[in-house]
């Protein structure tokens, strides 16, 4: 407005004061004003952005009443394609740097709106010089909205062809923009020409108004691009609230696309590997993803905002985003870019986090019911999966078991390594899943055991063929999987036994067909071949294995069934007791007296494990206070099962019986075996360190039987151990077992370890062992197993002929 209000004011100086004098003016001065009018129009423009590009509102339509009442309507187009072009040639050079082809697309939108608008408003009324009425200011505002909406389509036209997308878009933003200029150019438009007819030195009023209506549409349109700003930004922040990476980054450039009006957004994203991926999205609203390589850390030009991703140190990404058109972004836009930058970034890592909790709770998911080493389904998993397969089939219908045992496994670990032992479990695994068909299911149950069900046996009139084909299977899988191969460099043949079991669907589980199977295999091994299959008749010691079980869940509610047999161990030299171990008999009111021979190994493998150890503990400890009160300060041992050990609440468990007998953790003994010694899981050398913590002793049974001794003294301290009777029975004919004895107790020596050989049965023996070194013994040459009553007579008598120095060589006194 400021710049037709400038024109109006040349025109008033140089027309006379009289409307008369005015046609005085020579043709070319009206051109050239009428040009000028134009031209100056352009540039009190207002500018700003869209999707598409920058929309720019001029004073176009002031420009246009103005001329058409100063100049002939035919001169105007002319008049406005002179005009135009020298003012934007002007600013382009100047500042804005258009291409020519810009220039030419701005000039000849103003040129065809200004045509149209003049032959809309001739075709209504002549206004060129001539007096308003109100049908020539209703021709003069036709003119005027054939103007803006010429303008406007023209415009929407071009942003369209440029960029790919739809005209509507572009339009309507220059409408809505230019909707409230509109009014004031019709408004200052017919003012000026009012004000030419009475006397023209009134236009010199018009600049300050004029200046006051620019000032307001600028705060308008600013404003108004600010709530549009900060609305979408609340808009485009709530989508980024996404759980995946590929969700947060679409969102972020489809709402940077829109909230920032942006020409194309970048969205780079580093992941946990270090890979970069970009996702791009332009004005056509299609978002395409790629890895690609890092960004270069390069701040953003005029036209473009760049910003790093990053929470707190940890780097998640960049921003980038582009500007379309010659506007750059403002401080409102640079802030709301800062703040999208941030709220991306905290998104991104959400996201980031999301995905590692997804990978970890499918992770745990998969070794929850998978063998981490073989990568088989474990136990666990074969028995639920095992079970549903047998419900999905019909009642009857013949399956099969196979359990696989692989022999001399324990000879590879003790001579190779664990590493080798895995080696073989593993290339055991991988030879199985080649030789399982459709409908088997393969799984590891533990150490080198695995199994086989199979659902598609044959079904035939024949009611041997299903059992005849598992145990073909079973020697065709023997024979494939004694192919030699090479396991730490040693060329080697993996042979296995197999029990194998063929039952109906539904006449019992698989957990059931497992311990049939287990029946059989260790038939297989006993046999000396390779396969065997299960069978009935032998299964009456399992049955009876299982009646025992139910009858010790009665002997554990009772307290006279299960008896501690107590056996003292003697210092060599004193013959003072050193200790004694407990050893557990069972009373059984039918079967009589029961070695634990006969009911330890499946009491071992059952669930009533934990209540039996608890009970021998809590009767070794109650025959541990009665020696305090007698004054003996003896310590007691007790044999502990490995399984036993993986409980980590056995240490509270014996502490608090400690406590309740108020017996010193110091007298308490824990023998261990051999399986425990060879074990590497965490949790027992933990359950065995929270022991030591407490004061409890622990003592190695069986000690030399194994390879792997040595290595368990260096993970878990011990305080004693204990000779295996087999090298002590054979020390005085075989120089080895003597040399194992020797190195034994040089060992425990130096390590600062008692040591106790056990089996002790001849004088000979005693000697040969106080010769080597060994300080203490147990065994029937000194004494057999006894009844808790009489164990405290003999301990109170071997401390009085120990402080008589009177060694007493058996029971009985002889010396």
């Amino acid at each position: 407005m400021l710049a037709v209000a400038l024109a109006a004011a040349v025109v008033g100086l140089v027309v006379p004061a009289r409307l008369p004098g005015a046609d005085l003016l020579h043709p070319l001065a009206r051109f050239g004003i009428a040009a000028a009018v134009f031209g100056t129009a352009q540039l009190a423009r207002l500018r700003f952005r869209t999707a598409a590009g920058t929309v720019s509102i001029t004073w176009g339509e002031a420009a246009l009443l103005v001329s058409l009442y100063l100049a002939p309507a035919g001169w105007l187009p002319a008049a406005a394609l002179l005009g135009t072009g020298l003012t934007w040639g002007l600013m382009s050079l100047l500042g804005d740097r258009r291409s020519v082809f810009e220039l030419v697309r701005i000039v000849a939108s103003v040129t065809v709106a200004t045509a149209l608008a003049v032959a809309v408003t001739t075709a209504l009324g002549q206004p060129f010089l001539a007096p308003p009425t109100p049908m020539l200011a209703l021709a003069l505002l036709a003119g005027a909205l054939t103007y803006l909406l010429a303008s406007a389509w023209l415009g929407g036209l071009s942003v369209a062809l440029r960029h790919g997308g739809a005209v509507t878009p572009p339009l309507l933003a220059a409408l809505r923009g230019k909707l409230l200029m509109f009014v004031g150019n019709v408004a200052v438009g017919l003012l000026a020409i009012a004000l030419v007819r009475i006397d023209p030195r009134w236009l010199l009023l018009l600049p300050p108004p004029c200046w006051l209506l620019q000032q307001t549409y600028r705060h308008r349109l600013r404003a108004e691009g600010e709530r549009r700003t900060w609305r979408a930004f609340a808009e485009a922040t709530g989508t980024l609230n996404q759980l995946d990476e590929r969700s947060v980054a679409t969102a972020a450039v489809t709402g940077a696309l829109t909230l920032f009006q942006a020409d194309l957004v970048d969205v780079h994203v580093v992941r946990a590997d270090g890979r970069w991926w970009r996702y791009r999205g332009d004005v056509g609203g299609q978002v395409v993803a790629r890895e690609g390589p890092e960004p270069e850390r390069e701040p953003g030009t005029g036209h473009e905002l760049v910003r790093t991703l990053t929470v707190g140190a940890t780097r998640v990404g960049e921003l980038r985003i582009r500007f379309a058109g010659s506007v750059g972004p403002n401080d409102s836009e640079r802030d709301a870019f800062a703040a999208f930058g941030d709220a991306l970034a905290a998104a991104l890592h959400d996201a980031a986090t999301h995905r590692e909790l997804r990978l970890v709770t499918a992770r745990s998911s998969y070794d929850a019911v998978h063998d981490p080493l073989t990568g088989l389904v474990n136990r666990g998993a074969l028995l639920s999966r095992g079970d549903e397969a047998l419900r999905r089939l019909a009642h009857g219908r013949p399956v099969a078991l196979l359990l696989l045992d692989v022999n001399h496994f324990k000879e590879v670990n003790d001579t190779l390594g664990h590493t080798a032992g895995d080696h073989l479990l593993q290339l055991t695994a991988n030879r199985l899943g080649v030789l399982i068909r459709p409908g088997d299911l393969l799984g590891r149950l533990g150490g080198d055991e695995f199994a086989v069900l199979m659902t598609a046996l044959p079904v035939v009139d024949n009611g041997g063929a299903p059992l005849t084909y598992a145990l073909r299977r079973a020697r065709d899988i023997v024979e494939r999987l004694a192919a030699p191969t090479e396991v730490a460099g040693v060329r080697m043949s993996t042979e296995v036994s197999v029990g194998v079991v063929v039952a109906g669907a539904g006449t019992a589980d698989l957990t059931e067909l497992l311990r049939r199977a287990d029946i059989a295999m260790y038939e297989a091994k006993k046999g000396g071949g390779s396969v065997a299959a299960y069978d009935s008749a032998r299964d009456d010691a399992s049955t009876d294995q299982l009646t025992l079980l139910a009858e010790l869940r009665e002997a554990l509610a009772v307290d006279d069934q299960l008896v501690l047999a107590l056996q003292p161990a003697v210092d060599l030299a004193t013959g003072a007791p050193t200790g004694v171990e407990a050893l557990v008999r069972w009373a059984h009111p039918r079967r009589g007296l029961l070695t634990p021979a006969e009911f330890i190994r499946p009491v071992e493998h059952s669930e009533q494990l934990g209540a039996f150890t608890r009970y021998i503990l809590d009767k070794a400890l109650a025959v541990a206070a009665g020696w305090a009160r007698d004054g003996l300060d003896v310590p007691i041992s007790v044999n502990v099962s490995a399984r036993s050990l993986l409980d980590p609440r056995l240490p509270a468990e014996i502490g608090e019986a400690l406590r309740r007998h108020q017996v010193p953790p110091r007298r308490l003994v824990l023998e261990i075996t051999e399986t425990v010694v060879m074990s590497e899981l965490e949790v027992i050398d933990e359950v065995l360190g929270a022991l030591r913590a407490m004061g409890v002793q622990i003592a190695v049974d069986d000690f030399g039987t194994g390879f792997s001794s040595l290595t368990f003294l260096t993970r878990v301290p011990v305080d004693e151990l204990k000779v295996d009777r087999s090298f002590v029975i054979r020390m005085a004919d075989s120089p080895e077992a003597a040399a194992i004895v020797r190195t034994t107790v040089g060992l425990a020596h130096e390590l600062g370890l008692r040591v106790v050989a056990e089996g002790v049965e001849t004088a000979e023996q005693r000697l040969a062992l106080a010769e080597l070194g060994c300080t203490a013994a147990q065994g029937y040459h000194f004494f057999k197993p006894m009844p808790a009553d009489k164990i405290s007579t003999v301990l109170g008598s071997l401390l009085d002929s120990a402080t008589a120095n009177v060694f007493p060589l058996r029971a009985d006194g002889a010396s």
